[in-house]
């Protein structure tokens, strides 16, 4: 038997997936982050599931002395202090095969939004304006387009991709991923030389804070288009705005920003975020790439699954 708190809002198909494999769940989407640690001291959770709601911590985890496990609900895990988990023998369990299909889909509207002006267009319409010529678009046919990260998102939109007739690249860091037929695994000065198109699926660390800055965006032979549906902290937003002022980006495609806390913004972000919200050639959307109706009941599932094999059902 397995006894699990849940912290954050699940689909309703949480307890069909868990409860036939031995697990009691304790639903507390109410809890406030505050409120985690004395709940968890409260009861012997061996399991504890979570979304967005807080950091997962060594001071957290010293509350929850039973946890065998923590399942994060999606894909991303920078909300967890994975080393901590290490060093608390503590698994970690998470559902980047749940969402992956929502934002391969997402990427390819971002891509298109961006090449056929579809959203500018459409609130020109709405404003009584109609500018054909001012909206003549690009084609993804012939393109090439580069993919920084081929794990599942990459992978995902690789493969929706190959509809379009385009040329796809990819690199990744990461000796172990595997290539396919979707994209061609290639060396990063080869993606620099060669890609039109950048976007971004690699996870957010501290190692890659930042790593596509202003430098790493100057090393591409030609002005690029840029989308990022992975992690607004891996992108230096100051360089997108310099870059899309001086050319070096054509455009920029992002669900995802450096401060999704719009009420909080600091004066210098705050300033970035009024560029790039005006700018007729970015196109921004609140962090939805793999939030679907599919993918959140697709990732319970994903979970469970993981979770039968780590319960040995």
């Amino acid at each position: 038997m397995s006894l699990c708190l849940v912290i954050d809002e699940m689909h309703p198909s949480l307890p069909a997936y868990l409860e036939p494999l031995g697990v009691t769940l304790h639903y507390r989407p109410d809890l406030k982050a505050a409120d985690v640690p004395a709940a968890l001291a409260a009861h012997p959770y061996d399991g504890l599931l979570v979304r967005s709601k807080l950091r997962v911590t060594r001071e957290l985890l010293a509350h929850g002395p039973h946890l065998r496990y923590v399942g994060r609900a999606g894909a991303g895990v920078d909300n967890i202090d994975e080393e901590a988990l290490a060093a608390a023998g503590v698994t970690l369990l998470n559902a980047p095969e749940g969402n992956r299909d929502a934002v391969g889909e997402y990427a390819v509207g971002l891509l298109l939004a961006l090449f056929r002006n579809i959203a500018r267009a459409d609130q020109e319409v709405r404003q009584g304006q109609w500018r054909r010529e001012a909206n003549r678009g690009e084609e993804i046919g012939g393109k090439t387009i580069g993919l920084l990260g081929y794990g599942h998102m990459g992978k995902a939109f690789a493969r929706r991709l190959q509809a379009f007739d385009c040329t796809v690249l990819a690199h990744d860091h990461d000796p172990r991923v595997e290539p396919n037929h979707h994209a061609t695994l290639v060396p990063l000065a080869e993606l620099q030389q060669r890609a039109e198109v950048l976007s971004l699926h690699i996870p957010y660390s501290a190692a890659n804070h930042h790593a596509v800055n202003e430098g790493f965006l100057a090393g591409f032979r030609q002005p690029l288009w840029l989308l990022n549906t992975a992690r607004g902290e891996v992108l230096d937003h100051a360089a997108v705005v310099h870059c899309l002022q001086t050319g070096q980006l054509r455009g920029a495609a992002l669900d995802v920003l450096e401060n999704e806390k719009l009420t909080t913004l600091n004066p210098e972000q705050q300033a970035r975020y009024e560029y790039l919200r005006t700018a007729p050639n970015v196109v921004l959307s609140p962090h939805v790439g793999g939030w679907s109706f599919q993918s959140y009941e697709r990732i319970n599932r994903v979970l469970a699954e993981k979770l039968r094999t780590f319960l040995g059902k």
